[in-house]
């Protein structure tokens, strides 16, 4: 199997270049390289099976040129900076919803009709129903990120009954583990490193998340590509477990062996658009056989060792 996957140098998108390439498959990876970081790709570049290609999901032509031949789209690129999207709104319309019309489109003028396209929990708002599952009714959107992955999905749902598409759609809660470089963990690390007797803690402290480890979500991820046969399938993909934001912050302390002084912004929501409450129903993954062999804590405390190993990611951050 040749297979393209955008993002592909990114946190995420890097694992499952790295899975793919395990399991024998010839990978193209497709990156601008804006985000995601080249050293991700080290072991991968190292195989005569993978081939980067830096350019831009808005570059229509670039994305048909690196199609050709492929059997399945990983489609892993995004703006995933979910909580700083009120400032610039035009990214999440462009990197979310517009790109995936792009590789949408790429796909039809290649002949390549298999997908993997990552959305969020997100879209779920605040729901009613927790944990929630993949058929609740999806409320006021709150979210600028939540929106735009939504509307992708109704995009690949249409070409999929338009066209003759295969897609498999997944709704992850927040992502931990090696190669993390955004995010509630990330932002905590950074503030302690700089500060290790103060610590800003956004809303009160007491919002509820689940996390899961990549590893994980790179597993769940093919083995839906693997054992599920319905043209289009959409997945939850979380934990049975979830964490309210002090006790993941007493974790990072621990591991860092620091005890700051918590200052709370206030409110039950860290910022415009976030949930207060995060928690995937995920029996419909389960149905095939998947399940998190990561403890939440345990992704966590991986993720600060990461870190901590790997600082110049927060260089590259800024």
């Amino acid at each position: 199997m040749r297979a393209l996957v955008t993002g592909g140098a990114g946190f995420i998108g890097s694992h499952l270049v790295d899975r793919l390439l395990d399991e024998g498959h010839e990978v193209v990876v497709y990156d601008n390289l804006s985000t995601g970081q080249r050293p991700f790709l080290d072991r991968a570049l190292g195989s005569k099976h993978c081939q980067l290609v830096v350019a831009d999901v808005l570059d229509r032509d670039a994305l048909i040129t690196a199609m050709q031949g492929c059997d399945v789209v990983a489609h892993i690129a995004a703006n995933a900076d979910v909580r700083r999207g009120i400032e610039r709104p035009e990214r999440d319309l462009e990197q979310n919803t517009i790109a995936t019309s792009h590789v949408l489109e790429a796909m039809r003028a290649t002949g390549t009709h298999r997908l993997l396209f990552s959305s969020t929990g997100v879209i779920y708002g605040e729901p009613e129903v927790f944990p929630t599952p993949e058929d609740a009714p999806l409320p006021i959107q709150t979210s600028l990120y939540g929106a735009s992955k939504l509307g992708a999905e109704g995009l690949i749902t249409a070409y999929c009954h338009a066209y003759g598409f295969s897609a498999r759609i997944f709704r992850f809660v927040s992502i931990l583990g090696p190669r993390y470089s955004h995010g509630h963990v990330f932002d905590f690390v950074r503030k302690l490193l700089a500060d290790p007797e103060h610590i800003e803690v956004l809303g009160n402290g007491k919002q509820r998340k689940s996390y899961l480890h990549v590893d994980d979500c790179v597993t769940g991820m093919l083995r839906a590509l693997d054992h599920h046969d319905a043209s289009i399938g959409i997945f939850n993909l979380g934990h049975d477990d979830s964490c309210v934001v002090d006790e993941s912050l007493s974790w990072i302390c621990a591991r860092l062996g620091v005890e700051p002084q918590r200052h709370y912004t206030g409110g039950e929501r860290g910022w415009i658009g976030d949930s207060p409450r995060v928690h995937l129903d995920c029996s419909r993954m389960k149905a095939l056989g998947w399940r998190p062999t990561h403890a939440i804590r345990q992704s966590v405390e991986h993720t600060v060792d990461y870190l901590m190993d790997h600082r110049w990611l927060f260089d590259s951050r800024g």
